[in-house]
Parts: C-alpha cells; sequence; structure tokens
C-alpha cells in the first residue's frame, strides 16, 4: 500500500477538516476525518479497496476464503468496493435489527464457523465494530480482526483488544495529521 498516495487522495478530496466538530461518542475534536467525502470519492474508494484486499491477502485470506463485514451504513460503500477487489463475499451488519421483512442483524449469507473480517472506516473509541464483532460472533462467524480506514488513536485498539479483537488502520490520525497546523492535538 502506497500510504502517502492514500493520505494525499484524502487531503486532495477534502475529507481532513479543522475547526471544532463534535464526534458521535459524545466527545469534541479540532479536526475531523469525513468520511462521506472520502466514501463518494472513488478515487479513494478505489485507493482504500486496494490496501484493504492487500491486508486481507497478506493476512493469508485469499478470494473467496475470507468473508468481509461492513457496519451499516457507514462502512457499506468500503466493503462493497473490497469485495470486488479481493474477490471476497461480504456481509453487512445492521446496528440493530430492523423491525419489518426478515428482522435480520445481520445481512447477507454467513455460514456457521466462518472467518469474517471486519471493516469499518473511521475508529475512535471502536465500539461499533465491537458492537459488528458481537453481532458476528452471535450468528456463528469467527471474529478476531478490524480494519479501519483511519484509527483516530483514541483507545480503540485497546477497546478492541479487550473484546479479543486486533485493529488494523491503514492510516493514523498521526500519519494524516503530521503536517497539520500547530494547534490541532493528534
Amino acid at each position: 500500500m502506497d500510504k502517502q498516495g492514500l493520505i494525499d487522495a484524502l487531503r486532495d478530496a477534502e475529507a481532513v477538516k479543522f475547526g471544532e466538530f463534535e464526534l458521535s461518542h459524545g466527545g469534541t475534536s479540532n479536526y475531523y476525518v469525513d468520511k462521506y467525502v472520502f466514501e463518494t470519492d472513488p478515487h479513494c474508494l478505489e485507493l482504500i479497496a486496494e490496501a484493504f484486499a492487500e491486508r486481507i491477502e497478506r493476512a493469508g485470506g485469499h478470494a473467496g476464503e475470507t468473508k468481509l463485514a461492513g457496519v451499516a451504513l457507514g462502512a457499506v460503500p468500503l466493503v462493497a468496493v473490497t469485495s470486488v477487489e479481493s474477490g471476497s463475499p461480504y456481509v453487512i451488519v445492521r446496528k440493530q435489527k430492523k423491525e419489518y421483512g426478515t428482522a435480520n442483524l445481520v445481512e447477507g449469507d454467513l455460514a456457521e464457523g466462518e472467518e469474517v473480517v471486519v471493516l469499518e472506516d473511521i475508529a475512535t473509541t471502536g465500539q461499533s465494530a465491537v458492537d459488528a464483532a458481537e453481532a458476528l460472533r452471535e450468528a456463528g462467524a469467527v471474529v478476531n480482526r478490524v480494519l479501519v480506514v483511519v484509527d483516530r488513536e483514541e483507545g480503540a485498539a485497546e477497546n478492541l483488544a479487550d473484546h479479543d479483537l486486533e485493529l488494523q488502520s491503514l492510516l493514523t490520525a498521526s500519519d494524516l495529521l503530521a503536517d497539520a497546523p500547530d494547534d490541532v492535538d493528534v
């Protein structure tokens, strides 16, 4: 993976913003990585899919052997393009069961004992990835890894480790903000 190429692509797409931002877990930050910007940019998606597919293959997963999982809604574009790039099928994990239709928490074909890698956009606390892994495990999957585009380095790795999950990131906040303005805290 060309780490600098991905950093440049996210910056060129203006996915990294500076100011005062409220985060989904309730905290605040003086920078924001806008997943909707990089998840709707074809060049960024291509680079992310290539990097995720490379990570999956490097860990011994070959096309079709390792199932992927994306957390709805944010990781669905990421898991879809990575599935195409890697040839690996995927499932989608909902944050809550829908109240109609099949009422599934996990959408797609998942077999008992199947190895699944969770893909996620940004990890701050890692809780949504933990919740997804638990739902997959309850459905019979074996889940040991979470791949994210950006680890904000705010406790996600530790939280995931507490749930027997390894966090692997394409980039960290330190990578993305290496030449950020002086008033930006990483």
